[in-house]
């Protein structure tokens, strides 16, 4: 697994699953691995009541229930719609998800306005298809076809990304369980493709992309629709950025400290624009970041890496700033006008009051704004 970019879920906590696995005694809906209780445990970790004998560390960080009503709605029949603003880690626990229910969470279609019915059905192998003609053989068959074949969970990212016709095939596949292959002869049995026993679709929509491709009617009805909250309770983000970060020094193999009052800068940075953004006027007004939780572990990683490859191995306030700059800088001289704005108003005073990082942080993301203008 080291030699992976990213490994999925399922690799990435293999031994987590096999002994929640071997000590899982609930009852498991269709063929899936663990038991709801288990899959729940698995995504937001052990609590002192579960009694477990090794610890289970939280991967998803927000409200049990949301969790709980997803995993209810993959036991039934409809298809779960987790759906939110960008950053709150709708993909994130989609995957986590998947692995716990069929050990495979790479069965993903992902929504673009380029996505074709191919994409969710199937397509076909050229060369075999002259050599030997159209047959199951020489079918290709997607990742949503290859999850009903197998019972198991498949991914549709960014839904309302794709346009209608390839959205109402979706219709059939939920409602229907099956897939016609018109192109094969019906004698052999060979022109219908069944979904087994746990069978379902995760789908992932971004609330910002409302009017995008809206979602018909019959295909809402056969979603089941989760919303995923932005996070606001400080603690629960500060958890949420510490544990990604952890994660990308262990990827880096770096020896890094984020010293807490650090931290501490960059989420009531983030707090003081997000509360900016919400009092705008005008879209003019407000930054084109989403300032989500994602991008506020970006501004972190970026601030990290460059401190690690080309500054003095510790993360600085100075550093923050610009990074903090840079990457939520998307148009040019609107953001920069805007975030400028911020540290004159807000940063500048506050660094004659609090002092400690304020002044660095201050300095840092006067001297990008300066850069990029």
């Amino acid at each position: 697994m080291s030699d992976l970019l990213r490994a999925p879920a399922e690799l990435k906590y293999a031994e987590e699953l096999d002994w929640l696995e071997s000590i899982d005694t609930g009852p498991k809906p269709f063929a899936w691995r663990l038991s709801p209780k288990m899959i729940r445990l698995f995504v937001l970790g052990a609590e002192r009541s579960d009694g477990l004998d090794r610890e289970v560390a939280q991967k998803w960080f927000g409200d049990r229930s949301i969790v709980e009503r997803a995993i209810v709605t993959l036991a039934s029949d409809r298809g779960l719609l987790l759906i939110g603003d960008p950053g709150t880690g709708k993909s994130w626990l989609a995957e986590l998800l998947a692995a716990a229910i069929s050990r495979n969470s790479t069965q993903v279609v992902q929504g673009t306005a380029g996505t074709t019915e191919d994409h969710i059905k199937y397509s076909w192998n050229v060369s075999m298809v002259i050599a030997k003609g159209q047959s199951r053989e020489s079918m290709i068959p997607s990742p949503i076809m290859t999850a009903m074949e197998t019972g198991t969970i498949g991914r549709f990212e960014e839904l309302t990304r794709s346009t209608s016709d390839v959205q109402d095939a979706l219709i059939s596949i939920l409602s229907e369980k099956y897939i016609s292959v018109p192109e094969l002869d019906s004698g052999g049995g060979d022109n219908i493709v069944f979904a087994k026993p746990g069978f379902s679709i995760i789908a992932t929509a971004n609330s910002r992309d409302r009017g995008v491709n809206d979602l018909s009617s019959a295909l809402k009805r056969r979603f089941n629709f989760v919303r995923i909250p932005v996070v606001t309770n400080k603690k629960s983000e500060t958890e949420i950025v510490r544990f990604r970060t952890e994660e990308l020094l262990r990827r880096h193999q770096i020896e890094l400290d984020v010293p807490p009052t650090l931290l501490d800068v960059l989420l009531r940075s983030f707090a003081d624009l997000r509360a900016a953004s919400a009092s705008a006027g005008s879209d003019d007004e407000k930054l084109e970041s989403a300032l989500s939780t994602a991008e506020q572990i970006g501004v972190l990683e970026d601030a990290i890496l460059h401190s690690n490859f080309f500054g003095e191995r510790a993360l600085t306030a100075q550093t923050l700033g610009s990074s903090l700059v840079g990457s939520l800088t998307r148009r040019a001289p609107e953001d920069l006008a805007i975030l400028n704005k911020y540290l004159h108003g807000v940063v500048e005073p506050r660094s004659k009051d609090e002092g400690g990082h304020w002044p660095e942080f201050l300095t840092g993301g006067r001297d990008t704004i300066a850069t990029l203008s």
